[in-house]
């Protein structure tokens, strides 16, 4: 009797990082993406006008600057985690310098593949993801945001009326019927 003996495949114990499942704690890039270019950027807007038309001699002037400038740098590091190069120098006008930070990190953001973001690194590399480090960067910048929108109401009290103005677009206006008080 002959035993016929199959060749057996060679399969590797090393991880591959497109088949690694998904981190749940991390969201996609597209919405990281959304969530920069979309709603934080109307946000910054809007907080930045009042702070433009303030005096140089108002006494909280330094203290509005210095949180602009703080969200400016953590929105440099956000881009700076996502993609490891730099294109050219910010401008140093606050103004300008908040518009070029955030589409320096869209444009980094951007440049990562959605397909592979997220995803744990195999283990045998020894490395991070670059999930974590960019949604924490992501969080860093949320949480400058409220700061600065802390120190904004210091100057202008309806500053939430502003940022909420465009959360609610009624479909069909009451009527004046409905708007007339009840007597």
């Amino acid at each position: 009797m002959t035993t016929t003996i199959e060749p057996t495949t060679k399969s590797s114990l090393h991880e591959v990082w497109s088949k690694n499942e998904r981190m749940r704690h991390v969201p996609g890039i597209d919405w990281i993406i959304w969530k920069i270019d979309v709603e934080l950027r109307h946000r910054i807007e809007t907080l930045f006008a009042p702070f433009g038309t303030l005096a140089f001699d108002h006494p909280r002037h330094a203290e509005i600057e210095n949180e602009v400038k703080a969200l400016c740098r953590a929105i440099d590091r956000l881009s700076d985690i996502a993609r490891h190069t730099r294109n050219g120098h910010a401008p140093n006008e606050l103004g300008h310098r908040i518009g070029w930070a955030i589409n320096h990190a869209v444009t980094s953001l951007t440049s990562l593949d959605p397909a592979s973001f997220g995803r744990r690194y195999p283990f045998h590399t020894f490395e991070r993801s670059k999930g974590e480090p960019v949604y924490a960067g992501l969080l860093a910048v949320i949480c400058h945001v409220e700061r600065l929108t802390a120190a904004i109401r210091t100057i202008e009290p309806n500053i939430d009326e502003k940022l909420w103005a465009d959360l609610i677009q009624p479909q069909h206006p009451l009527s004046e019927q409905v708007l007339r008080p009840i007597a």
